[in-house]
């Protein structure tokens, strides 16, 4: 794959998109920089952001703690404060011209549910999800930041948050197969999958700059795949 170059940096003004895209989500497994790509891409181009509220889940480091126990109040409260937030941002995309980026897609709602829940509870859930899910235009761009598993365990410990340390590398696992089993099975997203194990796009201009230039493509529906390696 041939890298691009974005020679030039500068704030857009907000009626200006620069991109072939209206609404691009950033997914990737947990510790992959997809906040620290979307806030960014903000920096940069004067884009709207959707950021995921993730601390603001009590459930969340009792679950790290009793995964059995509290899967289904944490994904449950996951899912509703997506739906929330993604249907106030979302309903405004006409009345503001520019760029929006999201740290995620609400599928990742299913994704993480699937691999969390038991049997009974998922499939409740999975109706609770389509239900919601049926609301929402889907993105014109879904860009998957891929990191292999002991990058993405490193980059965990490395933020520091006390909640996430003792997330297992199994568990890391089951999420990155739970997203590509989801790509391969669906064909109406243009999707890509770019390789960033061991790059640190923040730290480097040049990564970042090849991560936009990729983003600046026109994608047809399927998976695309592109390195910075």
């Amino acid at each position: 794959m041939k890298s691009e170059t974005i020679s030039a940096y500068y704030r857009q003004p907000s009626d200006i998109n620069p991109f072939p895209h209206g609404f691009i989500a950033i997914e990737g497994n947990i510790g992959a920089g997809k906040t620290t790509l979307c806030k960014m891409l903000e920096d940069d181009f004067d884009c709207r952001l959707i950021l995921e509220q993730f601390t603001d889940n009590p459930f969340l480091p009792e679950f790290y703690k009793n995964p059995d126990r509290y899967a289904f109040p944490v994904e449950l409260f996951f899912m509703t404060e997506r739906h929330k937030q993604l249907q106030e941002s979302l309903s405004q995309r006409e009345l503001f011209p520019q760029l929006v980026v999201s740290d995620y897609f609400f599928i990742k709602t299913l994704l993480f549910a699937k691999n969390n829940l038991k049997d009974e509870e998922y499939r409740l859930f999975q109706r609770l999800f389509h239900t919601l899910n049926s609301t929402f235009s889907k993105p014109d761009l879904l860009v998957f930041l891929h990191r292999s598993v002991p990058d993405l365990a490193n980059n965990i410990k490395k933020r520091g948050r006390e909640y996430e340390q003792n997330i297992k590398t199994e568990y890391l696992q089951s999420l990155q197969d739970a997203y590509f089993n989801f790509f391969k099975s669906d064909s109406e997203l243009p999707i890509l999958i770019i390789d960033i194990t061991e790059v640190d796009f923040w730290a480097d201009q040049s990564a970042y700059e090849k991560i936009v230039g990729l983003m600046k493509r026109s994608y047809s529906k399927g998976i695309h795949r592109a390195s910075l390696h």
